[in-house]
């Protein structure tokens, strides 16, 4: 017996360090420890609901103290830092809007890595530049913690029912880690490679969704102009080859659905200007890469424009409200 231990501690011993903080995250997981949760917006806050609702206690933090409220009357412990974040939960998820932010969480005077445990298990899911995910993969590893990129898609709706889609970059043995984990938040958990492309695949992602966006937009405009019932012209499109997420999913045309923000006014859901951020990331990325994406670059100069016209806070489709304007200008 004496042998047989020894024999298995060596063994555990020559694991890697990898191996063995996805060994801990996969013990902590059946045990539903805290997780930590910073960045409660349009997006975080329903992802951390969920948490709560699988049964995992939430420590969370946000730099707006009104969007802690909801979650704390719902029984997650609210912290004044991300660093506190870190003290109290060995798997953290970040959810916020750009790469600055993610930076001064991580990073900054207060961030998750002045404090984090070694072991700790670090998932990003905002969208931001694949070079920011590696960057701080790197950073994380020198503090013995492990970082991934997990973006997700699906927008406030798969949020609130748990239903997102999350692209994941980094070991394969860390995605097998926290697949659970995900699960309380998303359908489809999507393996994507190393640290970086989880975000890669988001950007490409996020870029056809602006273009067939603006052409839903267009489409929908035209059609009215023409004499078309919207809801007629939806439910055409949507039996035939122009059916997109944006035209069935998520129509721009206020009355056609319910339920999306351009039956609130476009309150709610995903910024024009986080749209905006995201086409810029996807130019500098075709940039540096030589590839040709002239739709992604007119989409950009488009959503650029809205954020300048006052659309910023605005949900992306109402670029259709936008192009009703201009036409008027």
């Amino acid at each position: 017996m004496a042998t047989f231990m020894r024999s298995s501690f060596s063994l555990l011993h020559g694991y890697s360090k990898h191996v063995q903080i996805a060994m801990v995250c996969s013990r902590a997981m059946a045990s539903k420890t805290p997780i930590g949760f910073v960045g409660l917006g349009n997006m975080g806050n329903p992802m951390a609901q969920n948490l709560l609702k699988n049964g995992y206690p939430v420590v969370a933090h946000d730099v707006f103290p009104e969007a802690c409220k909801q979650l704390q009357d719902q029984g997650a412990q609210i912290v004044d830092s991300p660093a506190d974040v870190a003290e109290k939960a060995d798997r953290i998820i970040t959810m916020l809007p750009s790469s600055p932010n993610v930076l001064d969480v991580y990073s900054g005077q207060n961030g998750i890595l002045k404090k984090v445990k070694k072991g700790t298990l670090l998932i990003d899911s905002s969208t931001i530049d694949p070079a920011v995910s590696k960057e701080l993969a790197k950073e994380a590893e020198k503090c013995g913690a492990l970082f991934m990129d997990a973006p997700v898609s699906g927008g406030v709706g798969a949020a609130r029912s748990g239903n997102l889609t999350f692209m994941v970059g980094g070991e394969e043995g860390e995605f097998t880690a926290v697949k659970e984990l995900l699960s309380s938040m998303g359908a489809n958990i999507v393996y994507c490679g190393e640290v970086g492309t989880g975000q890669a695949a988001k950007i490409c992602n996020n870029m056809l969704l602006a273009i067939t966006m603006l052409g839903t937009a267009e489409t929908m405009n035209l059609g009215i102009r023409l004499g078309l019932d919207p809801k007629l012209l939806a439910k055409v499109l949507n039996m035939s080859s122009g059916r997109c997420w944006s035209s069935d999913t998520y129509n721009p045309v206020p009355g056609v659905m319910e339920g999306v923000p351009s039956a609130n006014n476009y309150q709610g859901g995903f910024g024009s200007m986080l749209m905006a951020k995201d086409l810029g990331l996807a130019q500098n990325s075709a940039t540096n890469t030589k590839t040709p994406v002239p739709l992604g670059s007119v989409a950009h100069q488009i959503y650029r424009m809205m954020c300048l016209r006052g659309y910023s806070s605005k949900d992306f489709s109402s670029v259709f409200q936008f192009l009703r304007e201009e036409e008027n200008v």
